[in-house]
Order: structure tokens, then sequence, then C-alpha cells
């Protein structure tokens, strides 16, 4: 019989052990950091109903959506029941509508599970992966002073990721709303197709967008033009520098007005909150997609890794359940596509390889003392002290390497002289040295090495051949 190939499908990141172990420390900390600001956990079904799935975007998302049809369905026309949910917001939204009158307001979640999306084949993108989402939801009203709020969890996450320096960059979408207003570009599909070349920026530079927004599409004059871009670019330095930049901006429309109140506010909150200045700044480029947030826009960048892009982004929005409900929930959220996220901190060499949650492998010295070493075992497990225990035998050097290749920094060896002298043998795989210890002492000593290996770092593991 042919064999079948065995592959993993386009679009997944699956990972050996102590890279998964890694991975799982990276969404711990997230999930940690959350929490110490007073967020709840929430899960929700990787299976949502098409029609409430797709209330909220159609168009390219229900291009990108994954249907899901029972077998005893493949044969019935139409759209299938239910799809795999591409985001963590609509399934919130639909959770908030139909919970409202259980849950506790302001709401506050987080959520960090799988999202499915059809995503074009190339490296780095992902069509299973994690988003790690947080949301602050109001009912009828939410303080501004929330928006605030979002960033002191951010600055969290990522300080105790301890991955370089970063900056959560800040802009409102009421200003940039009310600056397009006052050129006279009222129409919001218009700002966004202006809003669409000025992310261009970067990659094209200054001439080219200039020479766009002047073009046919747009036909802007070149008054206006310059305009733009000296608004767009404008970037603060320091928090005495954002509130100065603000202050330079004058006044305008009751949008443009309301959005400098709002983020002068929101800065000022910041601060308070305890975020070092160098780690927030105004940028009024930031968007985040016209059609959804309405207030104050983040996005967080690596300093030193700029081509990685935004790691964490989100804002404010006003009416998170309209679709589900007559009732008005304004909320303001932050999203981290963790699977995303790791796999550029892996390829920057920002993040390295697990420690094994194994602490300890009891060797195997003969077969009639198996229950001897089960029973040391069980004791280490007794005190917290993950252990595994060789079941097979073999030779003693083969245990070893078994241990170094699935990165277990320590193993207990127990032959007959150990037996006669009521002792035992720590061998440290990292250093290859080993002493012995009375058995009654094994726990305390073990504790006291696996303390000192852990402020070393992960343990050395051996390549596979």
């Amino acid at each position: 019989m042919a064999l079948t190939a065995a592959r993993t499908p386009p679009g997944v990141l699956e990972l050996l052990p102590l890279d998964q172990i890694a991975f799982q420390d990276m969404l711990d900390t997230i999930r940690r950091s959350f929490e110490r600001f007073g967020f709840l956990p929430v899960e929700t079904p990787v299976m949502e109903l098409t029609d409430i799935l797709l209330t909220k975007e159609g168009g390219e998302t229900e291009r990108q959506v994954y249907f899901v049809q029972s077998t005893g369905n493949l044969g019935k026309d139409g759209t299938p029941e239910m799809a795999l949910r591409f985001d963590l917001t609509v399934p919130l939204a639909r959770y908030v509508a139909e919970h409202e009158h259980q849950l506790n307001f302001p709401f506050r979640r987080y959520q960090m599970q799988r999202v499915y999306r059809g995503e074009r084949q190339q490296r780095g993108r992902f069509r299973e992966f994690y988003q790690c989402d947080i949301d602050v939801i109001g009912k009828d009203s939410l303080s501004i002073r929330y928006d605030a709020e979002l960033p002191a969890v951010i600055y969290q996450v990522f300080r105790d990721l301890k991955i370089g320096p970063f900056t959560i960059q800040l802009n409102n979408r009421k200003l940039l709303r009310g600056f397009f207003e006052n050129l006279g570009q009222s129409d919001a599909q218009r700002q966004a197709l202006i809003l669409r070349e000025i992310d261009k920026l970067d990659k094209v530079g200054t001439d080219k967008v200039a020479e766009s927004l002047r073009g046919g599409d747009f036909g802007l004059s070149g008054d206006d033009v310059a305009k733009i871009l000296a608004f767009v670019q404008t970037r603060s330095a320091g928090h005495d520098d954002a509130i100065a930049k603000l202050d330079a901006l004058g006044s305008g429309s009751d949008a443009f007005d309301e959005g400098i109140a709002e983020l002068r506010e929101v800065l000022t909150l910041i601060r308070a909150l305890g975020v070092p200045e160098a780690y927030y700044a105004l940028n009024l480029s930031i968007a985040r997609g016209l059609d959804y947030y309405t207030g104050t826009v983040y996005e967080t960048h690596l300093l030193e890794h700029p081509q990685i892009g935004s790691i964490c982004s989100g804002g404010r929005y006003e009416n998170l359940a309209g679709h589900y409900t007559k009732s008005h929930l304004p909320g303001v959220g932050i999203s981290i596509g963790a699977t995303r996220l790791y796999w550029q901190l892996r390829e920057a060499g920002l993040i390295g390889t697990g420690t094994s949650t194994v602490q300890v492998l009891v060797t195997q010295m003969s077969d009639e003392e198996l229950p001897r070493y089960l029973a040391i075992a069980s004791e280490l497990r007794q005190a917290g002290i993950n252990t595994e225990v060789v079941l097979d035998g073999g030779k003693l050097a083969r245990q070893f390497k078994y241990a170094e290749k699935a990165g277990i920094a320590f193993a207990i060896v127990v032959g007959s002289d150990e037996i006669a002298k009521d002792t035992v043998i720590i061998k440290d795989l990292r250093r290859r040295e080993q002493f012995d210890v009375a058995r009654a002492e094994l726990v305390k000593a073990l504790r006291v090495e696996i303390e000192q290996a852990q402020a070393m770092g992960p343990a050395r593991t051996t390549e596979s051949p």
C-alpha cells in the first residue's frame, strides 16, 4: 500500500515541544498581564452561525471565511449553516448581546483563542492563528479614561515579554475626520482612499504619494496635499512635545476639536498610569480602518525592528453589537496576533527555545529496583518537581542522551552502591557535573539546583541527528 506523505496544511504553525513551550510561555505572560488589570476570561465556540458571523463585514472578509458543513448535508444547496470565526470581535459582539442582562458593565474581558482566515499563502501569514484580545464594553456610555488604560496594559505586556524597546503610537479618528472636513473632504469613502495612499509613505516615499494625491484619481490641490502630508507626518518625542503638537494644531470642526481634547486627556492619563514617556507617542497617520473605529486608535512598534510592523493594535468603537441588539454598547479594545508575533520574534532572534517542563529524569539501573525509582519519582512529584521515570531501562549513557535531547536539566542515578549508602546521585546535565546527596536530602538539594538552573536560563539541548 502506498504511503501518504505526512505534511501539515499551509498557513499553520506547528512546533516542536521546546518551541511550543516558548510559545506557551509567551501566551502565559500575556494572560498574566491581562489579569493583572482586572480582565476576566471568556471563550466562544470556534464555529458561529453564518448569519451571525457575516453581519459585520461581508465582501473581502466573506471570501476569507472557512465554512463548516457536516457530511450529512454535503448534498444540500445553499450557504452552510456555520463558519469558523475569522476574528474574536464578532463573537464578542454576539456574546455581549446574548448575555447582556447577565454581565456586569463595564464588562472587562480577555480572550485568547485560535481564529481562521483564508489568507493567501505566503511566508509569515497564517490561516490558523491565536489572537489575544482585551476589551472594555460599556452600557450606554464608556468614559474616555478607559482609552488611556489600554496603553498601560500594552506597556505591561511587552515589558514582561522582554523583547526590546517599543512605542505605543496613538491617534484619534475624530481628529482625522475633522481634519479632512476642514479641507472640504467630508466623504468617508474618499477619506479612506486618501488614507490608503498615505499608508504607502514608508514604501514609496513622500514624492510618489504627493504625485498620486494630485493625480486624476484624487485631483487634490498642491496646497491641500502639502497640508495632508504635514499633518499625517506629525510625531511626538516625549509627553510635553505631544501636548505641544496638539496645541499647535489649533481648532476646526467639532470633530477636530473633540479629537484633540480626547487625545490630550488620554495622554495625561497614560502618564498618570505610570507608563514612561519613552513608550508612547503621537502618530497622526494611524487610522485603523475608517469603517470600524470611531475615536482613539493604537499601534505598537518595536523600535529596533520596524520591519515587523505593528505588534498590537486597536481602538475605540461606539456600537459593538448594533447588528444584534438595540442597546448602545460602546467599547475600546486591543488585539495581539500572537502566532504571527511569535513567528516574527523568532525570525528576528528575539525569542529562543523554551525550557522543558520536565525538571528531573529518574534513570533506571536495574529492573528489580524499579519500585524504588517509582517511589523516588512519586516523592519528587509530591514536592512539586516535574519528574519523568525511565521505565524500559537500557544503557545509562543512552538515558542521559535522551534527557539532554528532551531538554531535561537533571538526572537521578541510584545504583547498588547508592542503595547501600542510602544516597542518590544528582547529575547536572548542563554542567556535566554530579554529586552525591543523602536520600533524605534529595528534595531539598534538587530544589536548590533547580533554582540555580532557572537563573542560568534555558537548558542546553542536543540537536536532532
